[in-house]
């Protein structure tokens, strides 16, 4: 039998040690924290029984993705929880536009506009689950669906700006900009309207769902998977160097690029060293949970609804916020995001005070208190909010590292959304799993295709790693 080790817990190293313990391979996932899930965690945060995610909290792009669809999780209590309405943007005086699962119905909210957003959004939408098969993978493959995959990446590789000229109402380039803004990159850039088309036509294809009972569901059932098939995790071992680990067939690191050139020294080759510690990161996050005794007062109605609300804004205020962000400033109205699970999941909530989950975006290892500038921008759409907030709990971007080494700075998406590594991350290799040491891999979020709890990095990286075991 073939023996594996897999450093890290998160959603990818889970995924990648269910994918090989499932395969026959005997899998032994090793985490630094004291409990597993990396990104996909739940902590009671602000008061008891209140639940509130530590870091990813809606699950658009994971609730059909292959990686997690076929391992069958929910036979080990992972439940999708659906809002009535997916996604809020609010503007001043009560306006706003939403993003709902149908696509029709998102259309009709625009007017004019709604023809432009169908012929943007409705094909990628419509066929996302054969997009997907070429989306989630590196880009150095042949394509399976290339005329599928040329119509939505010609939009995707302009800048976001650009796109935005498309509409002519003020909510449709908001709610497009607020969509494109979860890529923590300036909208000037070409590809910044690649994370934002993927989200959208994720939500119109599966909705922006919220695990049952908080993120940390999704990391329970991998890890019973893992189990299931003879795997073992160990929580509290923290890894320094390849040397201390075992010797066995395969090693998979759930790391950062920067980390795994520490962990391998000068067993790594020079060029992917290099190529490692070249490796960039982005903006931070600033997180802010409240528990908030009724709910968020938002004076746009759907919001009320919304598990998803960005506080942000105009297009233009997101362009220029984003821009601050990325050069290094703190803007005075940052871009913030906002969600209330527990209006599609009310077991988070303890009667009728609610857990509301928030970040801001901010410049990469930001030292400053963000909390007003975000508490500031979610009044301005809902006056009177911190009369009803009754508990806090605040995170800054030195304590988002201190809890996950791959998010290094605040970035919890672990690598700038550059337009190089975009599309080329984290370095050019036919195998960007692969370390160039035999039988190390890499299946972090700074492999392809990014950041998210869908876990297709760690997927991909198994197959990389059944492949040189001569098991695919």
């Amino acid at each position: 039998m073939s023996e594996a080790i897999v450093v890290g817990s998160g959603p990818n190293g889970l995924v990648c040690a269910a994918l090989l313990a499932r395969a026959g391979v005997q899998v032994t996932v090793l985490e630094a924290q004291e409990r597993i899930g990396g990104g996909t965690t739940t902590s009671e945060l602000t008061l008891p029984g209140l639940l509130h995610d530590d870091c990813s909290a809606v699950h658009a792009m994971a609730v059909g993705a292959p990686s997690l669809t076929g391992l069958g999780l929910e036979r080990h209590g992972l439940q999708w929880c659906w809002p009535e309405v997916d996604l809020a943007h609010p503007l001043d005086g009560g306006r706003g536009a939403v993003l709902l699962r149908s696509i029709e119905d998102t259309a009709l909210g625009f007017g004019t506009d709604g023809r432009v957003w169908e012929r943007l959004f409705g094909s990628p939408s419509r066929g996302f689950g054969e997009l997907s098969e070429d989306i989630m993978r590196p880009i150095l493959h042949v394509p399976r669906h290339p005329l599928r995959l040329a119509r939505f990446g010609l939009p995707a590789a302009t800048p976001a700006t650009v796109l935005a000229k498309q509409f002519s109402t003020e909510e449709a380039r908001a709610l497009w900009g607020g969509c494109a803004a979860h890529a923590f990159r300036p909208l000037t850039q070409p590809l910044s309207s690649s994370v934002g088309m993927a989200l959208i036509c994720a939500g119109h294809a599966y909705g922006w769902p919220v695990a049952r009972g908080g993120s940390r569901a999704i990391s329970d059932a991998l890890a019973a998977v893992v189990r299931e098939h003879g795997g073992k995790i160990e929580t509290g071992r923290r890894v320094s160097t390849l040397s201390e680990l075992a010797e066995t067939d395969a090693v998979v690191l759930d790391l950062a690029p920067g980390a795994v050139a520490e962990l391998a020294g000068a067993r790594l080759p020079g060029r992917v060293a290099r190529a490692y510690r070249r490796y960039r990161h982005g903006p931070g996050a600033f997180k802010v949970d409240l528990a908030v005794d009724g709910g968020v007062p938002w004076t746009q109605a759907d919001a009320r609804r919304a598990v998803t609300v960005h506080a942000a804004g105009s297009f233009a205020e997101i362009v220029a916020a984003e821009r601050e962000t990325n050069r290094g400033r703190m803007p005075e109205r940052p871009f913030v995001l906002v969600c209330q699970q527990s209006l599609a999941d009310p077991t988070r909530a303890r009667g009728d005070v609610h857990p509301v989950w928030a970040y801001a975006h901010v410049p990469s290892g930001y030292t400053g208190d963000a909390t007003e500038a975000l508490l500031d921008q979610i009044e301005r759409f809902a006056p009177g909010l911190r009369e009803r907030v009754v508990g806090k709990a605040v995170r800054t971007t030195a304590e988002i590292e201190r809890d996950n080494a791959n998010y290094v700075g605040g970035d919890i998406i672990t690598g700038a959304n550059t337009p190089w590594q975009t599309v080329i991350r984290p370095r050019l290799a036919l195998d960007p799993y692969s370390t160039g040491i035999p039988g190390v891999f890499i299946c972090s979020a700074a492999t392809p295709p990014g950041a998210g709890a869908h876990g297709m990095n760690g997927y991909n990286a198994a197959r990389s790693v059944l492949q040189s075991l001569g098991s695919v």
